[in-house]
């Protein structure tokens, strides 16, 4: 970064897109300092297991020196593929080559685990809860967080994931129910405690539909496997049927009855889970997302282009991040970066969010996915 002083910059959100932000810049010897509302890295459960595409989420990794680090921690058995029907046909299944690195998976945690700490000590802000931005447009900014605490930035990077409050500087746009909602199921000591699950499943993911419902589950690192039973549903259908979450037993009799014609040993994997269910209704923000170019206020990840999860969301938030950071470090000024910047993500993210606008229904569709015919998934 050419300019001087070096700008003050804000990363919120120290989810993969901005703690790539982060280490990028410090590639560049550029200082960031990264903000979340969590009290630490250990405050909430990071989500399932995910696969880094080498076209975008290993791009920003090799620019971030963590490419050969991610390879060992990585699991190109994880891009083995399984599609069946309700009856537990096999009707598609993709194992991969040895050599294989197109897309391998790697846990949510572990991911994180290997950003965080490539970062300098003193980068992460815990227990930072963004309440507002104020401030003039042409800076500099001022955040407010929940704490009372208040601090100034030159550049505010939104890397707070779909309810952003950075979003609210920019846009009124807000995320929209899709109409399809999932519900997570989790197993642990897979291999020894629920052998037959673990053979169902293999090495990665497993998904089967019959057009109304369907079922995708992932193996992740350390014997377990998380299985996701999708419906179209209300957002609030479990409180709606008269349950809550902590009534795991209602929650189980509803789903088995909702796939009482499925094979029994695919309705093993919504019904013999340890422990509770997790709701995950699926939001997306509305297409395309834009706005007007605020010098002083950037997006990325899913705060700038939230959409179904189908396998592009981490990719795309990294990849974000990885061009930003380069914009600041090579740009003359905070503005022409952001400018660089957004002149290549916005239409990216636009022609990602068509494509993929109404995607949550195509995993309840019994048509074999793109998976079956090519590299995504």
């Amino acid at each position: 970064m050419k300019t001087n002083p070096a700008p003050r910059i804000a990363i919120i959100g120290a989810g993969p897109g901005g703690l790539t932000c982060a280490r990028i810049l410090q590639q560049y010897g550029i200082t960031a300092t990264v903000h979340d509302r969590d009290a630490g890295p250990d405050a909430r459960d990071q989500g399932g297991t995910l696969d880094l595409h080498a076209d975008n989420g290993q791009i920003a990794l090799r620019e971030a020196g963590l490419l050969d680090e991610f390879f060992r921690l990585a699991r190109p058995e994880g891009q083995e593929m399984r599609q069946m029907d309700s009856t537990g046909a096999m009707l598609f299944h993709h194992v991969p080559d040895k050599a294989e690195r197109f897309k391998p998976e790697i846990d949510r945690s572990q991911l994180r685990d290997l950003l965080l700490n490539s970062l300098n000590p003193g980068t992460l802000r815990w227990g930072h809860a963004l309440q507002a931005i104020s401030g003039p447009t042409d800076g500099p900014r001022r955040l407010h967080f929940a704490d009372g605490a208040t601090i100034e930035a030159d550049l505010v990077i939104g890397a707070d994931g779909a309810w952003s409050k950075v979003r609210r500087a920019l846009s009124p746009a807000a995320p929209r129910y899709s109409g399809v909602s999932f519900l997570e199921a989790r197993f642990h000591d897979v291999d020894r405690r629920h052998p037959d699950i673990a053979a169902l499943v293999g090495q990665g993911g497993a998904a089967a539909a019959d057009g109304e419902r369907g079922l995708f589950a992932q193996r992740n690192s350390g014997d377990r496997i998380r299985v996701y039973a999708i419906q179209r549903v209300p957002a609030d259908w479990i409180t709606a049927s008269g349950l809550t979450l902590h009534d795991t037993d209602g929650i189980r009799a509803l789903l088995l009855d909702r796939y009482r014609d499925w094979s029994p040993r695919l309705r093993r994997l919504i019904a013999d889970n340890d422990g509770l269910y997790v709701d995950r209704p699926i939001y997306a923000l509305p297409v395309p997302h834009t706005w007007e170019r605020n010098p002083r206020v950037t997006l990325l990840g899913d705060a700038a282009h939230l959409m179904p999860p189908l396998g592009v969301g981490v990719n795309l938030a990294m990849l974000d991040a990885c061009e930003l950071a380069l914009a600041i470090a090579h740009r003359d000024t905070v503005e022409d970066a952001i400018h660089a910047y957004e002149k290549t993500m916005l239409p990216r993210s636009a022609e990602m969010a068509r494509l993929l606008d109404g995607g949550a229904e195509q995993l309840l569709s019994t048509e074999l996915p793109d998976f079956a015919h090519d590299d995504s998934h």
